[in-house]
């Protein structure tokens, strides 16, 4: 936070674009890991059915709350620069929160520190008026696990088995994909006819019933199921942008609302399937690698955009090909719902895969070979 603070206000004091760029890329640096890490954190933190609010109606309605803002700041302060200190200064009172938010209890007990674990879930217990079991551990198993020294966990962790390794290439392709349709379609709101500001200010608006949906179907329905659902409603319409006349204004700007709606419910899901899917010795090295595919897809979206000069239903055909795609890539992911969160790799659920359906002889043939196979 303190990177994403600083860098953001030493870009007020630019001298030319050169610096500026070179801010900017640190402000991102420290804007993303911010978020990744403050996600993680609350995921690890919070007990299952708190968690999904955390991450929907909690970090994720208050990002598009922020994002509904910005086209308002923008449309009241036409100078670059009072607008980006007008952006960053609230950035310095989450300093205070470092006094309010405990460590992980998960990743401390991960890395052998079971007493500071304890003692911040013993205060956990005080304020909601729990009475904490004494020992909240079992000295044996205190013992074995004060005993071992932590082990390290390094970025090749996330492809050293197989299951991992399919799990983390999905989720790479997952991410991208999703990242290219929302930043698509957030870039291309001067493209939209009307007014570019309240263009900006709807298309941040209509991320919060978004992400109720994303709250109440994580609640009541499997997360393949939600992720699948959501993806192909923002695919589909995007799709059908084609076939809407020129000269229907409202209703293409309405399909796209409708398209960013579906993609924006999907993106705040992944942030918790994603989490769910990983062990907590690499679930933040995981969500980073996959929040990293998913800057790659917005460094690709502008060119998406730009596409359009050739074509104007060019970008929605690709964005909505790609995201019908990744709706049925999600169908292969293991389902996360009603399992507790993997603590090792060991523990990881194993990926879905396409079974092969056998001919009637293959059939007989593996049951003759099942025959005369000696039981050991």
């Amino acid at each position: 936070m303190a990177m994403h603070t600083g860098f953001s206000f030493l870009q007020v004091f630019s001298v030319n674009f050169e610096m500026f760029t070179a801010l900017y890329t640190l402000v991102g640096m420290g804007h993303i890991s911010n978020y990744v890490a403050a996600f993680v954190l609350g995921t690890e933190i919070l007990s299952k059915s708190i968690r999904i609010i955390f991450a929907t109606l909690g970090v994720c309605i208050f990002f598009a709350f922020g994002f509904m803002l910005l086209p308002l700041f923008a449309y009241f302060i036409r100078d670059w620069r009072m607008l980006l200190l007008a952006i960053t200064l609230p950035g310095v009172l989450c300093g205070l929160l470092w006094w309010c938010i405990p460590e992980s209890p998960r990743w401390l007990i991960s890395q052998g520190r079971i007493k500071e674990a304890e003692v911040i879930i013993r205060k956990a217990a005080k304020i909601n008026g729990i009475v904490a079991p004494s020992p909240i551990f079992v000295p044996n198993e205190l013992q074995d696990v004060s005993s071992k020294k932590p082990h390290s966990h390094h970025i090749y962790d996330l492809i050293r088995t197989r299951n991992i390794r399919i799990l983390t290439i999905m989720s790479i392709i997952l991410w991208l994909t999703i990242s290219v349709g929302y930043f698509g379609l957030s870039l291309d709101t001067p493209n939209l006819n009307g007014d570019i500001y309240l263009n900006g200010f709807l298309l941040a608006a209509v991320e919060v019933p978004a992400y109720v949906l994303a709250w109440l179907l994580l609640k009541h329905v499997t997360r393949r199921y939600s992720m699948a659902g959501s993806l192909f409603l923002g695919g589909s319409v995007l799709l059908l942008l084609q076939l809407v006349p020129s000269d229907l204004i409202y209703l293409s700007t309405t399909l796209v609302m409708v398209g960013k709606f579906g993609i924006t419910s999907a993106y705040s899901m992944v942030y918790v399937y994603t989490a769910e899917l990983y062990p907590t010795v690499v679930r933040n090295m995981g969500v980073g690698v996959s929040s990293t595919a998913s800057r790659l897809g917005s460094i690709l979206s502008p060119y998406f955009v730009y596409l359009g000069a050739y074509n104007r239903h060019l970008p929605y055909i690709l964005m909505g090909s790609l995201t019908i795609m990744t709706a049925i890539i999600t169908l292969f992911f293991p389902e996360s719902s009603d399992v507790s969160l993997p603590d090792t790799i060991h523990q990881m659920q194993e990926v879905k895969r396409i079974k092969r359906r056998h001919s009637p002889r293959q059939k007989q043939v593996i049951k003759n070979v099942v025959k005369d196979t000696p039981e050991s």
